[in-house]
């Protein structure tokens, strides 16, 4: 049956704390449902949002940073249907779903809070503020993006395709942050999501097989590319190590920054992507190390170069523009460019390490 179905009608918001009854998602093949609950996705009461069990929660083994939020992620493969892996790349059969919400912890008094994120299954309402989840469906033209704002009440998330904004305090151990959270329109799905431009579809970038084929211990240790083929979900898994992390202090450095710069950077800064014209290449693919940005001359920085002359300089990160983008919060120079109104401390200060421990100078 085409069309959207209200699957959640029987799962209204209940005072007495009762959820919905466990039914199998019903993805939207037409339309653009205009509350999230009619995707059928989660079980919503007045303790908490958690995924139901047709779905599965996944952690990338790299995530993408938004202004310290925390993420709950999920994924669906409608029954009788089954991902395939083609050159090392999941093809997801029409009806996949992905979703992610964003939302921050708070303290008893309702303030938010920025803390570590404990990536859990579920998501209790008494101890953390919803703010956003993002759908991708998979349809038979392509993927499609659909941006869902939680109202204050954490009990229902609306359709904004015109995106949204949110004024937001964040309460650190040492310092108090306010600003503006911005969910993104339907065209700034499309600048990350469509990594082969100017024709290419959009795709998932956390859901793919290199950032799954990692595992993920609150619900497992065993990879969740695996745990995908034994629930029929995926036909086979990639036959590589396991995926490294950025966060993976154990690992070298070079290896660290270069997965760190991956995820955060690599949609745009690929050989089809974006950025091409600058010359950039930050998702693993380069040939030179200059195409990584060591000792490369800016090509479409503009002001952005901040009067600097070298991507990167060995040995000196307040010389590198990577860094001097990475550290600003102006929207002619910041970089990413979507997604974040903060700056994102821990990979500043990784990428800092990396390129002091470069040898070597562009002379």
């Amino acid at each position: 049956m085409r069309g959207f179905l209200k699957i959640w009608a029987v799962c209204a918001f209940s005072m007495i704390g009762l959820g919905c009854t466990e039914s199998e998602p019903t993805p939207a093949l037409a339309g653009n449902p205009s509350r999230l609950s009619e995707w059928g996705l989660f079980k919503l009461n007045s303790q908490a949002l958690e995924p139901k069990e047709s779905t599965q929660v996944y952690l990338p083994a790299n995530q993408l940073f938004t202004d310290y939020a925390h993420k709950l992620r999920t994924l669906y493969v409608p029954s009788g249907s089954q991902a395939t892996l083609a050159n090392d790349e999941i093809e997801y059969p029409v009806g996949s779903v992905l979703s992610k919400t964003f939302y921050y912890p708070k303290d008893p008094a309702g303030n938010l809070l920025k803390v570590a994120d404990t990536a859990p299954t579920t998501i209790d309402l008494a101890n953390n503020q919803l703010i956003e989840t993002r759908v991708l469906v998979r349809r038979e033209a392509g993927w499609e993006a659909f941006p869902y704002v939680w109202n204050d009440e954490q009990t229902e998330a609306f359709l904004r395709v015109a995106g949204a904004s949110k004024k937001i305090t964040l309460n650190g151990e040492q310092e108090t942050t306010e600003f503006s959270y911005f969910v993104p329109n339907g065209n700034q799905c499309s600048g990350c999501h469509v990594t082969s431009h100017p024709d290419g579809g959009m795709h998932p970038l956390g859901a793919v097989a290199s950032q799954l084929h990692a595992s993920y211990p609150p619900l497992n240790s065993e990879l969740q590319t695996v745990q995908l083929v034994d629930r029929g979900w995926l036909n086979q898994a990639p036959s590589y190590d396991a995926t490294a992390s950025w966060q993976d202090e154990s690992l070298p450095i070079d290896k660290r920054a270069a997965s760190y710069l991956n995820m955060q950077c690599g949609h745009c800064h690929n050989p089809e992507g974006a950025a091409d014209t600058s010359a950039l290449i930050l998702n693993g693919s380069h040939a030179k190390s200059v195409n990584m940005g060591i000792c490369k001359p800016p090509i479409a920085a503009g002001g952005g170069a901040g009067n600097l002359h070298y991507g990167i300089v060995p040995g000196k990160p307040d010389e590198s523009i990577l860094l001097y983008r990475m550290s600003s919060k102006k929207p002619d120079e910041m970089m990413p460019e979507l997604g974040r109104s903060l700056i994102h401390a821990e990979g500043l200060e990784l990428v800092s390490k990396w390129i002091k421990s470069m040898p070597g100078n562009c002379n």
